[in-house]
């Protein structure tokens, strides 16, 4: 037994600290143990007790009849380094170390923290900070949380991994007051030593996971937590992530537009997505979610049918599943028809509403087993309403019996107050959700497309790039290399030399100053459009009277008739490089219309991102536009993909803004472009 499997399936457990005491903290892990069904050895230490709940107590951890596979540390801080030191040297295989004053509390808790590392010497840590383990598929609970004072708590598919005991302690109450069913439970409070990844990492490789909820408050290792989740996708074990607070890699240099609108928080998104983790965007959708992805059926796609008994909860339910981007189709002539025979009358629309038919369990399983049966439908909601407040069981009888054999989720909303009705609905695998947003985040996560992970690109290097920032000349010239390409355009150092460069470069020139440390040349008018050829030398004199220092100037062709979008790359030190492409301009920042991705990018990645853009109805023609040329773009998000995976680390930022993206067959082109590189 490695010591992880010994953290989770211990056969023996020490408790150091322990109470004779049942209301006190350090009283409740062996009586826990004892309630809940651990079979295996439980050796209180404390030397002012020789018998606690019934069990010899003994002195001193020496003083135990063999070494324990856990050790459960109840003591305070003054005392946990010198128990954590007696386990170890005992040959326990895991600690748990439920105090805190460590590295929460700043520098001193830090150290404090690390020497309790240090005299765990190879023995396993779970903490310190931490509420423990709940392991419900062997009844086995290594944790003094409250929570734990449920009689009832039932094994199911659904573990949780928190990196905050009271939230994991929260999660347990309410889902058992929910009828939702845990397999595993694990806080890893101040991760002094295991940390959220390794143990995601091992419930893939747990038979009793199906789906798995992380609370996050940050990653110590996100190149783990990437394998651990790419693991997970790999078997069917889908992840559901809610993340607190600010990235711990800080803010994310803000050199272009694509810096100020990325930010630690969008990273997280785009992280997240790349891996195939959906993200809860609610802390009810962190049970809700995932609990039903536990139940192993999924949704084609997302179209829904509502039957209800009740008109305002199906419009309810109708609203929120179309604003998460779900359908209610109409029932096609066939259920129409079968509808008809069964109700007396043909629903006319979708939310299928049985309410004068009135509330018979044979009309429901009727209804359900028809439109599950409907190729129109991918899913189904049943609104429980009031009426079933009377015998809840022969709602749920119906829907359990009517879903049979079927593939297809089946949602209970349940409208009234009724949570009893929510957690025996949700205890016999019917999810259920006592909210509408609840229910659409719920067929949201079901509906989701299996993960396909991005393969990386190999691509070469330009020789001889600085380090720093790159001019814009320079920039575009990287971009050009990987094949995106720019406008026509020449630099010169002087006015006169940049007239005689604009010969042969169109009616209608645009002059810029070029300086590397000159981002944003529009902001001191940098930047003069509408030059013809031969006011180039008197536009550029006047332009480098603005900048005294700058390196030159640059002349290129005005684009027009182009759609403007920008198509940026960004670095978080902490979770690595992110592609971003939205509506460009001047006005990038204002409209915030921008979708990211993590490297590497698919080329349905980067066909996603341009769906995802409100600018997508604009880039398809709009009001008798021409229709703008989307795979000349995809090619170029694909491009930029390409050039931060072979610069890697050296690749801090880049920006193309705007990229023009011109009527359909006729490409793109970077009118402007800044990248820093390091």
């Amino acid at each position: 037994m490695s010591a992880f499997q010994a953290l989770l399936r211990p056969r023996s457990v020490a408790v150091v600290g322990a109470s004779a005491d049942a209301t006190k903290t350090g009283g409740r892990p062996v009586g826990y143990l004892l309630r809940h069904g651990f079979a295996g050895d439980v050796w209180p230490v404390n030397p002012r007790a020789t018998e606690i709940a019934g069990l010899p107590c003994y002195k001193d951890v020496a003083s135990l009849p063999s070494a324990p596979d856990v050790g459960i540390v109840l003591v305070g801080p003054e005392r946990a380094e010198a128990a954590v030191r007696d386990l170890a040297a005992k040959g326990c295989q895991a600690a748990i170390v439920l105090a805190g004053g460590y590295g929460e509390t700043g520098e001193a808790g830090a150290e404090k923290q690390s020497a309790l590392k240090r005299a765990a010497g190879s023995m396993r840590l779970l903490g310190p900070n931490t509420i423990g383990v709940v392991n419900l598929t062997d009844r086995i609970v290594l944790s003094a949380s409250g929570a734990l004072e449920f009689e009832n708590l039932p094994p199911g598919g659904l573990s949780v991994v928190s990196q905050s005991g009271g939230i994991l302690g929260a999660l347990l109450s309410r889902g058992a007051a929910a009828g939702i069913g845990f397999a595993k439970l694990v806080a890893t409070g101040n991760e002094g030593d295991i940390e959220v990844a390794e143990v995601l990492d091992a419930l893939v490789d747990d038979p009793a996971t199906t789906a798995i909820a992380l609370y996050l408050e940050g990653l110590r290792n996100p190149d783990r937590f990437r394998a651990a989740a790419r693991r997970a996708a790999a078997a069917g074990k889908p992840v559901v992530a809610f993340k607190v607070g600010r990235s711990e890699a800080g803010a994310l240099a803000a050199i272009s537009h694509t810096g100020a609108m990325a930010g630690a928080d969008r990273m997280y998104d785009a992280f997240f997505a790349s891996l195939g983790v959906i993200r809860a965007e609610r802390f009810s959708d962190l049970l809700e979610m995932p609990a039903a992805l536990a139940q192993g059926r999924r949704a084609a796609g997302f179209r829904v049918a509502v039957l209800t008994s009740t008109g305002g909860a199906g419009a309810l339910v109708a609203d929120a599943v179309g604003l998460a981007g779900g359908s209610l189709p109409a029932p096609d002539a066939a259920v129409r028809d079968k509808l008809a025979a069964l109700l007396g009358e043909a629903p006319v629309g979708n939310p299928v509403d049985v309410t004068l038919a009135g509330v018979r369990p044979d009309l429901f399983r009727g209804a359900i087993r028809t439109l599950l049966d409907s190729d129109g439908y991918d899913s189904l909601v049943v609104v429980v309403g009031s009426s079933a407040l009377a015998q809840p069981e022969l709602v749920a009888d119906a829907m359990l019996e009517a879903r049979g054999d079927s593939q297809k989720p089946v949602i209970a909303y349940v409208s009234p107050h009724a949570p009893h009705i929510a957690a025996g609905l949700n205890a016999r695998g019917v999810p259920a959700s006592t909210t509408p947003e609840g229910i659409a985040a719920i067929l949201a996560a079901l509906a989701r497309p299996a993960f396909q992970p991005a393969t990386s690109s190999s691509e070469t290097v330009p020789p001889g790039l600085p380090t720093g920032k790159l001019n814009e000349a320079e920039s575009k010239a990287l971009f050009a290399h990987f094949g995106i390409p720019a406008t026509r355009e020449a630099s010169a150092v002087t006015p006169a030399a940049a007239q005689q460069a604009a010969q042969g470069l169109g009616p209608r020139l645009v002059v810029k100053l070029l300086a590397r440390d000159l981002a944003h040349k529009s902001d001191i008018g940098g930047v003069v459009l509408n030059v013809t050829p031969d006011r180039v030398a008197e536009v550029g004199t006047a332009l480098l009277a603005k900048l005294p220092g700058a390196e030159g100037l640059l002349v290129q062709e005005q684009i027009s008739g182009g759609i403007e979008m920008i198509l940026g790359m960004v670095r978080d030190p902490h979770l690595g490089s992110a592609v971003l492409l939205g509506a460009g301009g001047t006005a990038a920042e204002v409209f915030g219309d921008t979708q990211l991705r993590m490297l590497p990018l698919s080329r349905e990645d980067a066909e996603g991102m341009v769906r995802g853009l409100k600018v997508a109805r604009v880039l398809a023609g709009f009001r008798g536009a021409p229709p703008g040329d989307v795979p000349a773009l995809v090619d170029a998000v694909l491009a930029f993909s390409r050039m931060g995976e072979a610069l890697g680390e050296r690749l801090l930022e880049a920006e193309i803004n705007p990229l023009f993206v011109l009527p359909e067959g006729q490409g793109v082109r970077a009118a402007d472009g800044l990248a820093v590189l390091g």
